[in-house]
């Protein structure tokens, strides 16, 4: 055990965020440095308890207690390779991950949980200042070869996984830099791309090849793939967005959030002067309120924008859990990002019904009404119809499934009743050979499920390919998010 009585004298403590009128300017990410002895004090508020709640909570199984410890005893050399041990990416969790471990734990029950997050980063963020994050090359080869469609977190981590096994593992990326979401989908000022980068390095070391600007079932055709790897692991994501196809939707200034945020972050990289899609001067409406739609917030700000508001079909979460999320479930409350700091408006149980345009065909205002929920269903308040101004709106309403036209459908794969495709308790899909990881077989999820199933994809692979249980599976295909 930590700290003996840490949980009951020791505050909850997290990094502050820099001042909003710095941050504004550039994409840095937005937290401040967390002291060493902060973070081992914040250690040691684990209590080691019997039934460790958090390894529920977390779905990679992270040894929190156990790191915990060993931070709190100043052995942070150990404590790397204890969240090592069941987490190829922990500074991308460390960034990104909304902590579904810290919502679980017991310290939780009736007081502020500990700061898991938090000692997480610090782990890795010592890990590599110090380089002890080094390649592991595998002794040997095996002599098969697995192809990995799609580079986000799920991809990433069976690549890993199966370089480390031995095989050659070859990633294909549509666009034309390695990361998925990682590095277009998410804001610089959420995780900067050079986290993501040296973990790259350390697989290319490793012996993972990774190839940019491939369109797998276009630029190599299916039985190319098919012939030329002996499993294939498809880790595209649920790329399918959810469209909002309401009169106007065709207007120009209406874009879904992954056409706004991809070219932001190439300004942020250098790789653009300016975006194409610019909130600069205008004012910006952001239809959904879940973690893409704050990224599109905060990317409006540091654009300059002259109003941000962001939209809602939902009634306003309650401040603290509610009887329907009780401990140590994922509870829905009202929560506030950085992104939400820096300024803007939120408005819940409402519900655009036309976007309204000028004599040049863009967008200038959106037509909005009050809903409330009647039998399950949103009604409209009747008389609450209003307008708002809008210059540039974006569409934030989460994904639908993955891709179907090209690849799937040409690999011939099943599809579960919730439009995923389907796989069984190995992570193998319909076809033999072809495995499943992340959110095309589980549906839109968080990062923390990605890698997990990318681990656990990774697992099936091996077992399929040379008939051992060697990597570890953390997760099961059936399990879902206690979110």
């Amino acid at each position: 055990m930590a700290d003996p009585k840490g949980f009951m004298t020791t505050p909850r403590e997290t990094a502050a965020t820099r001042p909003v009128f710095l941050r504004l300017r550039d994409w840095r990410e937005v937290y401040e440095d967390f002291a060493t002895e902060r973070t081992q004090r914040q250690a040691g508020r684990c209590m080691d308890c019997g039934i460790p709640f958090c390894h529920q909570g977390c779905p990679l199984g992270n040894l929190i207690p156990e790191w915990n410890n060993l931070v709190w005893k100043t052995d942070w050399r150990e404590a790397i390779e204890r969240l090592h041990a069941t987490n190829n990416f922990p500074e991308f969790t460390g960034t990104l991950c909304p902590a579904p471990c810290e919502t679980a734990c017991v310290v939780g029950i009736n007081g502020d949980p500990v700061s898991i997050k938090r000692v997480e980063i610090s782990i890795i963020d010592r890990a590599w200042d110090e380089g002890w994050v080094t390649p592991q090359v595998p002794v040997t080869l095996t002599g098969k070869k697995v192809a990995v469609v799609g580079s986000g977190p799920a991809g990433l981590a069976a690549a890993q996984q199966l370089t480390r096994a031995g095989h050659s593992v070859t990633v294909f990326e549509r666009a034309d830099a390695i990361g998925g979401l990682l590095r277009y989908g998410i804001p610089e000022f959420k995780m900067e791309k050079w986290r993501l980068d040296r973990r790259l390095d350390q697989m290319r070391a490793e012996g993972t090849e990774f190839r940019a600007n491939v369109n797998v079932g276009v630029d190599i055709t299916v039985t190319e793939l098919r012939t030329s790897f002996d499993a294939v692991v498809l880790a595209g994501g649920a790329t399918a967005w959810r469209d909002l196809p309401i009169p106007g939707r065709s207007l120009q200034g209406v874009y879904q959030a992954m056409e706004y945020l991809p070219p932001a972050n190439r300004v942020a990289r250098g790789d653009l002067a300016t975006s194409p899609i610019s909130a600069s001067g205008k004012h910006v409406v952001v239809i959904g309120g879940g973690d893409t739609g704050a990224d599109c917030v905060g990317t409006a700000h540091r654009q300059g924008a002259a109003s941000v508001t962001q939209l809602e079909i939902m009634p306003r979460p309650p401040e603290v859990r509610s009887d329907a999320h009780p401990w140590p479930t994922y509870p829905m409350i009202y929560r506030v990002s950085s992104a939400h700091e820096e300024g803007g408006e939120r408005i819940y149980s409402v519900s655009t019904t036309e976007f309204l345009g000028d004599a040049e065909g863009n967008v200038r205002a959106l037509r909005l009404v009050d809903v409330k929920l009647d039998g399950g269903r949103f009604v409209p308040v009747e008389g609450s119809e209003r307008e708002i101004p809008a210059g540039l709106v974006t569409l934030a309403m989460g994904f639908v499934g993955p891709q179907r036209e090209g690849l799937l459908n040409e690999l011939g794969v099943d599809y579960d009743p919730r439009g995923n495709v389907a796989r069984d308790e190995s992570f193998a899909t319909s076809v033999d050979g072809v495995f499943v990881a992340g959110d095309m077989g589980r549906g839109q999820s968080l990062i923390v499920w990605a890698i997990a199933e990318g681990r656990s994809a990774a697992a099936g692979v091996d077992a399929y390919l040379m008939g051992r249980d060697v990597l570890p599976a953390p997760i099961a295909p059936t399990d879902r998010p206690i979110a």
